[in-house]
Formats: C-alpha cells, sequence, structure tokens
C-alpha cells in the first residue's frame, strides 16, 4: 500500500489535527454541507483510517446499516443465532449500538482504537446513549470480524442518523441491509454512492423478498449497483419467511453466515477486503481535503471583507471630520453670531476695511479697556464640533451594518449584535468629553505659550478661554492662515480676525505651529473614538475567528499524505 508507512502515518495524524482545528463559522452559501463534509473527515480519519494504519492486523469490522425496519438487528441476530440486538418497534428510538466480536478479539475494542469517542458499555447493559457502543461477545462469530449494528440511516432521532453516517464511515466493509420494498430508496443510494468513491467494500443483504419477485428485483438490483460503481459487490437475498423465536430460519442466511466465516477464516481475503476500503479511503483523502481548504479560504476571504467595511466606514469618517474641520463650514449659523458678538460688527470691522497695514495698531487700541467674554462663543463652537463628530460617527455605524448586511456571511453577525446598526448609547456623551478635553488641552497651549505676556493688555483683554477660542476659530477655517500683509475684506470673515488677533498676542509663527498643532490633537482623538467605535465590529468579529494556518497547514499534510501513500 505504501512503501513508508511511519510517514503516511504521520501525515495522516497531522491531517487529521489540521480538519480538526479548521473553522467555518460564517453563514455562507454551502457552509452547511461543508461543515457536515469536515465533520465526516475527521471523523473518518480519527474513527477508521488511523486505526487501521496502526493495526492492519486487526479484526474486520463490518457494520450492518440500512433503513429503518429492513431488519438489521433481526439479521445480526439470525446469523448468530442468538439475541445480541434488540429488534422491533423500539429500534427508532435513540440507543446504543452494539459491537459484536469473538472474546479473542476483546483487547481490539475495549479500548479506544476504533470510535474514540464513543465509550463503551460491556455485557448485556442497555443504554440509550447514542454517543456509546455496547460492546457483546458471541462465539458463534468467529476471531477476526466483528460486527456492528448501526442506527437506522434515515432514522426520525437526528443523533441516530448522523451516528449511523459515523459509523459507517468507520467499516473495513458495510454490509447494507435493504428490502424488496424499499431497496430503491434515496437515502440508502447517497451513502452507497459516497461508499463508492471512498472505495469501501460493500456487501447487499436484500432482505424480505416476495419468492415470486426475487429473480426481478435482484437483477434490478444488481444493474443499481453497477451504475454506482459497486458492479462487484456481493448480494445475499432472503425470502420472506415467518420468523422462528424472533429470528429468521438458518436455510435463509446459511450463505451470508458461511461468507462471513469464510472471510474471517481466511486472512488473505480477509486482508484483501481492509486494503481496498484502506486504500480507496486514502484515495479520496486528497480531494476532500482540498473541498475543506476552499471552503477555509472561502470563510478567510470573507472574513477579511467583513473586517475592511466597518474600517472602510469609519475611514470615511475620520475624513468627513477633518473636511468639516478644515472647509470652514463649523463657522456659520450660531457661530457666526457668537462671534460678532464678540468683536463687534461696527468700529473694530470698519478698521479692518482700513488695510492690513494699519491693523495691529487698530487691535492695540481696541483691547485698551475691554473686558472680552468668549463662553457663548466656545459653546456654540463646541456644539458644532460636537455635531460634526457625532453625525459622521452614526453614518459610519449604520454604514457599516448595512455593508455586513449585504456581504456574505455578515447578516448572521448583524442578527446576533443589532446594536452595531448604531453608534454606541454613550457616544454623544463620549463626543461632548472629547471636545471639552480637547478644548482643555487648547487653553494649557495658550497659557504655556503666553509665557511673560500674561500680563500684556493684548493677553488680558481675551484671557486663556478667550484665546483658546479664537485659537478654535483658527482651526476650524477653511484657509487656516492667511498670508501677512494681505489685503483683508470684511467678507473674509472669521478666522481672518481671529489670526490677527492671535498673532497681535505671540506673533505669527507661533500661532501657526499651535493651530496645527490643535488641528492634528482634535483629529487624533477623533481617530481613537472612531476606532473604539470600530472595535466593537471586530469584537464581533472575534466570535467567527477563522485558524487560518490550520487550513494552510491541512494543504500541506494532504499533500504529504498523497506523496507518502
Amino acid at each position: 500500500m505504501t512503501k513508508d508507512p511511519a510517514a503516511l502515518l504521520a501525515a495522516v495524524e497531522r491531517m487529521r489535527a489540521a480538519a480538526a482545528d479548521v473553522r467555518l463559522p460564517l453563514d455562507l452559501e454551502g457552509a452547511a454541507s461543508e461543515q457536515t463534509a469536515q465533520r465526516e473527515l475527521v471523523h473518518q480519519l480519527g474513527d477508521y483510517v488511523l486505526p487501521r494504519l496502526r493495526s492492519l492486523d486487526a479484526p474486520l469490522l463490518a457494520v450492518v446499516g440500512g433503513s429503518t425496519g429492513a431488519g438489521k438487528s433481526t439479521l445480526v441476530n439470525s446469523v448468530l443465532g442468538e439475541q445480541v440486538s434488540r429488534t422491533g418497534v423500539i429500534r427508532p428510538t435513540t440507543m446504543a449500538s452494539v459491537l459484536v466480536h469473538h472474546e479473542q478479539d476483546t483487547r481490539w475494542f475495549t479500548d479506544k482504537r476504533i470510535l474514540p469517542e464513543l465509550a463503551r458499555v460491556v455485557g448485556d447493559e442497555l443504554d440509550n446513549d447514542p454517543g456509546s457502543v455496547r460492546l457483546a461477545t458471541s462465539d458463534q462469530l468467529p476471531p477476526g470480524l466483528a460486527l456492528l449494528d448501526a442506527p437506522d440511516i434515515d432514522s426520525v432521532v437526528q443523533a441516530n442518523r448522523a451516528l449511523s453516517k459515523q459509523l459507517l464511515s468507520a467499516a473495513d466493509l458495510w454490509i447494507f441491509v435493504t428490502t424488496a420494498a424499499r431497496y430503491a430508496d434515496a437515502v440508502p443510494w447517497d451513502l452507497l454512492r459516497e461508499a463508492s468513491e471512498r472505495g469501501t467494500s460493500v456487501a447487499v443483504v436484500l432482505n424480505r423478498v416476495p419468492p415470486e419477485a426475487l429473480g426481478q428485483v435482484r437483477l434490478h438490483l444488481a444493474s443499481m449497483l453497477r451504475d454506482q460503481g459497486l458492479g462487484q459487490a456481493p448480494i445475499f437475498t432472503v425470502a420472506e419467511t415467518d420468523l422462528e423465536d424472533g429470528r429468521i430460519p438458518d436455510a435463509q442466511v446459511e450463505r451470508l453466515k458461511g461468507w462471513l466465516h469464510s472471510l474471517a477464516s481466511d486472512a488473505r481475503a480477509r486482508s484483501v477486503v481492509i486494503r481496498r476500503t484502506l486504500t480507496g479511503t486514502l484515495g479520496s483523502l486528497g480531494q476532500r481535503a482540498d473541498r475543506l481548504v476552499s471552503a477555509g479560504r472561502g470563510q478567510v476571504a470573507a472574513r477579511e471583507a467583513l473586517a475592511e467595511a466597518p474600517q472602510a466606514a469609519y475611514r470615511d469618517a475620520l475624513a468627513g471630520v477633518d473636511a468639516g474641520v478644515q472647509d470652514g463650514s463649523l463657522l456659520r449659523g450660531e457661530v457666526l453670531a457668537r462671534w460678532q458678538e464678540l468683536v463687534g460688527t461696527g468700529e473694530f470691522l470698519r478698521s479692518v476695511e482700513a488695510g492690513v497695514g494699519r491693523l495691529r495698531d487698530k487691535i492695540g487700541a481696541f483691547f485698551t479697556g475691554k473686558q472680552v467674554t468668549s463662553e457663548p462663543l466656545g459653546d456654540a463652537l463646541q456644539t458644532g464640533a460636537a455635531a460634526l463628530i457625532t453625525s459622521h460617527g452614526q453614518v459610519a455605524a449604520s454604514t457599516a451594518a448595512r455593508a455586513w448586511k449585504n456581504s456574505p456571511g455578515g447578516a448572521q453577525l448583524i442578527e446576533a449584535h443589532p446594536e452595531l446598526s448604531k453608534a454606541s448609547p454613550d457616544f454623544a456623551g463620549q463626543v461632548d468629553r472629547l471636545i471639552r478635553d480637547w478644548q482643555r488641552d487648547i487653553f494649557e497651549m495658550v497659557r504655556e505659550e503666553a509665557g511673560s505676556r500674561r500680563s500684556t493688555a493684548r493677553y488680558l483683554a481675551f484671557g486663556v478661554n478667550g484665546l483658546g477660542v479664537l485659537l478654535m476659530i483658527l482651526v476650524f477655517s477653511s484657509t487656516m492662515f492667511i498670508p501677512t500683509g494681505a489685503e483683508v475684506a470684511v467678507g473674509a470673515g472669521s478666522a481672518v480676525l481671529a489670526q490677527r488677533l492671535l498673532e497681535a498676542v505671540f506673533g505669527d509663527q507661533a500661532v501657526r505651529a499651535m493651530a496645527v498643532k490643535a488641528r492634528e490633537s482634535l483629529l487624533s482623538q477623533v481617530e481613537d473614538l472612531y476606532a473604539r467605535e470600530r472595535a466593537r465590529y471586530d469584537r464581533a468579529l472575534d466570535e467567527v475567528a477563522v485558524a487560518e494556518g490550520a487550513i494552510e497547514e491541512l494543504a500541506r499534510a494532504a499533500k504529504d499524505v498523497e506523496g507518502a501513500r
């Protein structure tokens, strides 16, 4: 089968670990079927491939499976000539599966060599836990062969259906039991198709066949098996007959029983079945791993797209605040009215009309004896700036949520976190605190820059708060700086006057440096605030983390398995 069994075993162990670590949490198209395929791959690697690679000489495990009412348990009891598996109307209920083996083979099944996730129940004790398997010994079954009576593949109990599929994936040989009335049902043929694709050895028992229809039904069944690539599967027919002590008469199961005994007693024949199934399963791993890798990478790409949506929304929001700070839009309406109250619309503005050359003298005269109150203007600036930042933050939240709703995998996150459609409940309060803190920083900047100038009339006319508000006016202007000596019309407005007033106290270079620093500080604080808002989306994405490393490790392990087998 392979020239390097140790390398193959190591590669399969890596494949199983990586496949188990792959995460497919996003509700993408087809994700449910990919998750099912992943579980089946992980189970088959752990339940069958690894145990069989480690113990090629272990007994052949034949799993008896089929549809509800096919008579699987009755067949098992009849082959063994004793009651080892419960039958009848209680079969659809949830219960432990039954694994029958010869006493000499006990050591192969009491440990967790195969089906490691299933608990073991020994003896006649009944167990209603589908996550367990009841071990029973029978001297009617030769050493080297074990029969496992699996739950119905179409059981009304979902746990039974899932377990049945898991057990079938752990089989060296699947003994498929059906009836003349149900042999063409879709569900078993889906599983038979999978068995064919994965190279699993299959035998078919056609149970309860009316004698007059035996030839026709058997011929049709054989044709269907050939169409699915299972033309070599042996078919055993059991005629419709009365049971004897709850079991099928010996004559009807003699051929099946003889085949099983010969399989158990012939080490070479048993090895052929085992190796055929193992080789076929190994051959299917590459394609199945590639499918999981592709699904995993699709999840990574979808998650990256989801991560980008709020980042883009809040980048746009920050850019909007930056533009709103610079375009002068905040110096209108209420702010403009408060500004005119502060500097007046008469003598002072007419002094500006006289030309920039005499402006400094006019400002000096204006300051003398004046007491200026800047609080209403400061409040208006705070309100305008807060509204700008709040508005863009709220738009960013709704934009990010809308992008998620319209993106693969995103709707589930919004459903789980509807609060993401809006800004945080205390967002407006955070903005107000940000503006107050930023204004306090500006006042401190003014205080530090003033130094020895604090006693001058110009400084005293406005004070720390007043000069700070003037600096805010300059920060929120569209031009921020007017070249010294340029002619200024009254229409140039608030920012020009604020700049000249500040220059009268600090000088033009200091004013420029302070204005740049204040604007950068504001945008930096807004960026931090928006980052905290965006982090809400990051936390939601953390709940659907994908293990990118496991995906790539699975791809490497699959390649190594292919190279080693």
